[in-house]
This record gives C-alpha cells, sequence and structure tokens, in this order.
C-alpha cells in the first residue's frame, strides 16, 4: 500500500481528485481482449497506467504477460478493445489511423530489440529516414540525423553501414534514429535482448542519458537487472499491473 501511495505523491495523484492533465501518459481501465466470446483471451486485463513527463518506468513482465501487448498500445501501435488513453491530453482512444501515424511520428520514438536498420544505407542514412516524414529538406535532415548520432557518441561511425559495427553500436545507431526528431517519450522494446553484456551496458547508459536530457523513457524488458537502471518498475502478469514500484535510487 505505501508504494502506491508514494506513487500518487510523485504522480500527484493524491487524495480525492487527480489532475490528470499533470499526465503525459494515462490509461485508464484499458482491456485487449482477443477472440471474444467462449475462448477469450486477455491480453490486458484492466490496467490503469498514468506516467509523467520525465520519468523512467520500466515495465517487467515473463512472456506471455501482456507486456508488449501494453507497450503497443502506449506506442498507439494498437488499440485497446475498451478503456480510456490520454496522452499530453489528447483522447488517443478515439483518433483514427491518420491522427495515430501523426502522434507516433512527432511524439514516441521506438528503439526495437532487432535494430531494424536498413543494410544498404550508412548510419546517418539510417537515422534520417524519420524525418522525411516531417517533410524537411535534406541539408536540415541531415544535420539532426548528425546532431543525433553525435549524442550517442558515434561521430566516428556515421558513413559505417550496419554490417561494419558492433551489436551495441547498431542498437546506439537506432537510438539516434528514435531520437533524431525530438521526441518527448522513447519506448524501447527489449533493447539490450541481442546484446552482450558489454554492449548491453553501453546502451543503457545511452538511454539513461537521454532521460536526464528530459526524455520520458518506458522500457519494456522481461530482465530485472535491466530494469533495474529505471527509477520505477512496474510489474505486469497475466495482464494485469500486480507491483508498481518507485526505486530511491536507480542503479547507475
Amino acid at each position: 500500500m505505501q508504494k502506491r501511495l508514494d506513487i500518487l505523491k510523485k504522480t500527484n495523484c493524491f487524495g480525492e481528485r487527480c489532475n490528470m492533465e499533470s499526465f503525459l501518459i494515462d490509461m485508464r481501465q484499458i482491456y485487449k481482449i482477443y477472440n471474444a466470446g467462449e475462448n477469450e483471451v486477455r491480453a490486458l486485463d484492466g490496467v490503469s497506467l498514468q506516467i509523467s513527463a520525465g520519468e523512467f518506468v520500466a515495465i517487467v513482465g515473463q512472456s506471455g504477460s501482456g507486456k508488449s501487448t501494453l507497450m503497443n498500445i502506449l506506442g498507439c501501435l494498437d488499440g485497446p478493445t475498451s478503456g480510456a488513453y490520454s496522452l499530453s491530453g489528447r483522447d488517443v482512444f478515439h483518433m483514427n489511423d491518420g491522427a495515430l501515424s501523426d502522434i507516433r511520428n512527432r511524439q514516441i520514438g521506438f528503439i526495437f530489440q532487432g535494430f531494424n536498420l536498413i543494410s544498404s544505407l550508412n548510419a546517418v542514412e539510417n537515422v534520417e529516414l524519420p524525418l522525411i516524414y516531417r517533410g524537411m529538406d535534406k541539408a536540415e535532415r541531415r544535420r539532426m540525423a548528425v546532431e543525433a548520432l553525435e549524442q550517442v557518441g558515434l561521430q566516428n561511425r556515421m558513413h559505417h553501414r550496419p554490417a561494419q559495427m558492433s551489436g551495441g553500436q547498431q542498437q546506439r545507431v537506432a537510438i539516434a534514429r528514435a531520437i533524431a526528431a525530438r521526441p518527448p517519450i522513447i519506448m524501447a522494446d527489449e533493447p539490450t535482448g541481442n546484446l552482450d553484456s558489454a554492449s548491453g551496458a553501453e546502451v543503457l547508459s545511452a538511454i539513461k542519458a537521454l532521460n536526464r536530457a528530459g526524455h520520458t523513457i518506458v522500457l519494456i524488458t522481461h530482465d530485472n537487472a535491466i530494469a533495474q537502471s529505471a527509477k520505477r518498475i512496474v510489474r505486469i502478469h497475466d495482464g494485469r499491473i500486480e507491483e508498481d514500484t518507485v526505486l530511491s535510487e536507480a542503479v547507475s
């Protein structure tokens, strides 16, 4: 109970009323149900989650727990069966596909386990890709891509293709791509899953630096050790949040 009270105090939601506008992410009673009927599967079963701007939250769960479904809904990649979801004060649940696409492009940067880099493009060209959808001219795209690569310490690898880089370097290119358009939210889905321990530590260090720079981080992982890098841990099991803990001090 005390853990939950600490969270409510931290997110300005303590007392009879909650100031919903104080949350960057506000999900209320989210359900995601597949095969509705006799054989229904509740991937999410009444999840409520609030995240304030600037937080670093790890969502932890084993395979089948619902954590990836939750990330897809948080990232506007999928919609819930029912519930309420607002992002930056906007009602996401009732948006059309075009509006959701705009939210993803402008509000959220994604980092995936598999890097998702294009092998025929070098680092700076890979980072430029999402900026094309912003309608920027080539010079502006290149400037922002270069700045993002410098931010993750890859200024000397800008013209290398993925095959010429280590796994950790490739993931840092993916991080640069996620932050190039300067989105306020970064969603990282098992970002160290394909990396050795040294490269994983390198990537986590880059993600923590983004949080210090002001980005809100939502990290999806099954690894408790990785989750300790966050400032708040949300544990999900069988589609429900079973624990929500603010850490007194994240592991550096």
